[in-house]
């Protein structure tokens, strides 16, 4: 699914249409944004997957922690790869969702976070991908 992010549509189908989301860059520190981030977006119903590979086998809340995106069951659907990761990292997180992830639609990277060749090949993989925002900021207006 394309979406057209130059207008508040494409924010908003993505808003209702994904459930499952893979966040790399997990912590299980509570001051740490993509804790906050995972906290909201489970208390709107969303299935929040942890991928930290220094916390691998723990709990953050309530979810286990994942090494990598491939070691998640291909059967936990992850439909969106939210990245909380320095932008030197996306490249190869977005190769390791697009050949692992097979219900994978968007790729979100978190504010401040980009890598516009990474996009271009998700996008050519006809994945939507959404740089530079956050969803707990987005969401809330759709939800």
């Amino acid at each position: 699914m394309q979406i057209d992010l130059d207008d508040d549509t494409g924010i908003a189908n993505i808003a209702r249409m994904v459930k499952v989301i893979a966040m790399v860059g997990s912590s299980p520190k509570e001051a740490r944004p993509s804790w906050g981030v995972t906290r909201f977006l489970q208390a709107q119903g969303y299935r929040v997957i942890p991928v930290n590979p220094g916390h691998d086998g723990a709990m953050i809340l309530g979810e286990r922690v994942y090494a990598s995106l491939s070691d998640i069951p291909r059967e936990a659907g992850v439909q969106m790869v939210d990245i909380f990761r320095r932008s030197e990292a996306v490249g190869d997180i977005v190769d390791e969702a697009l050949s692992t992830l097979p219900d994978l639609q968007v790729i979100w990277t978190q504010l401040g976070v980009r890598d516009d060749a990474a996009a271009a090949r998700a996008r050519a993989r006809g994945i939507t991908v959404v740089q530079d925002r956050c969803p707990k900021i987005e969401f809330p207006r759709y939800l």
